[in-house]
């Protein structure tokens, strides 16, 4: 089995975990392959070379199945260099919260034993897709999470027109307006009250943040759906966030937003599902008083 490795650059405290993982891949007799910044940051911080087969130091890698050691953001990362590659990744989780690496490090061993018997199973995530009238919008135009318009520089709102199948919806005044995934939906999204949404749902979410109007509300749509975005600021300038990779666009952009032609898949064990982790992530059902 090719493996790949991607990691946080904070791992404090987890270095005999790290080590653990490398020491048990081995002993499956696992190629391991590590992206270069991980094995740099392992390398500097732990003084921990592993023994691996290949570096991930561009687009392009030949693996079965990826690793990702941190968080959710970590995971995001991650998925950003699978891309279309159909490989599918595991979340490790040596973060808080975790939705996406909610694996933690006390269950590596049984999870990786389930994952060499071959018992998992695999999730498809659908992803947005943006394409800018004005500029590229990076090496990597797709989002698991989010895509997010948001002002900058300044307190003054932007406004953001937005058509669904080219039909006009509204007009945002507000800091910044969201489209989210399902998977996206317990991150950002929930931050500005909206909904959570499961995932076998096949819809987005648009959700304004703060937003001049409190008549204007979260909104779902089907996943199959276009939208056209027209962003105005006075400062001539805003934010475009992918998952958190944020660039610069100048005012009067506009933008067309999708549904990628591809999914990420990510491995979950058996007895794991979306309820349960809701239950234990966001605290329902417990009384918080105790």
């Amino acid at each position: 089995m090719k493996v790949g490795v991607f990691g946080s650059d904070y791992l404090a405290g987890k270095q005999n975990d790290v080590k653990s993982l490398f020491d048990y891949l081995r002993k499956k007799k696992a190629e391991i392959w590590i992206e270069k910044k991980f094995q740099n940051y392992l390398s500097k911080t732990f003084a921990f070379t592993p023994q691996i087969d290949g570096i991930i130091n561009q687009e392009d890698f030949p693996l079965d199945m990826v690793f990702s050691l941190g968080g959710d953001g970590t995971f995001l990362r991650t998925a950003a260099w699978v891309g279309r590659q159909n490989i599918p990744v595991l979340g490790i989780n040596t973060g808080r919260l975790g939705f996406l690496a909610d694996i933690s490090v006390s269950e590596i061993n049984e999870t990786l034993n389930e994952l060499f018997r071959g018992d998992y199973r695999l999730e498809e995530k659908s992803l947005l897709q943006l394409k800018s009238s004005v500029q590229s919008c990076g090496q990597h135009n797709s989002a698991l999470n989010e895509i997010a318009i948001l002002k900058r520089d300044t307190s003054s709102m932007i406004a953001i027109r937005a058509y669904l199948n080219d039909v006009f919806l509204t007009e945002y005044l507000a800091d910044g307006l969201l489209l989210a995934t399902p998977t996206g939906s317990t991150a950002y999204n929930l931050s500005v009250n909206g909904p959570v949404i499961v995932p076998q749902s096949c819809n987005f979410v648009l959700s304004p943040v703060a937003p001049h109007s409190l008549n204007v509300r979260p909104l779902v749509i089907p996943e199959d759906y276009k939208i056209r975005l027209q962003v105005e600021s006075r400062s001539r300038n805003f934010l475009v966030s992918l998952d958190g990779r944020s660039e610069v666009f100048p005012s009067g952009s506009e933008f067309k937003i999708q549904k990628a032609d591809f999914t990420i898949k990510v491995i979950k064990r058996f007895g794991q599902n979306f309820y349960g982790t809701l239950r234990e992530k966001l605290l329902w059902g417990t009384d918080v008083r105790e």
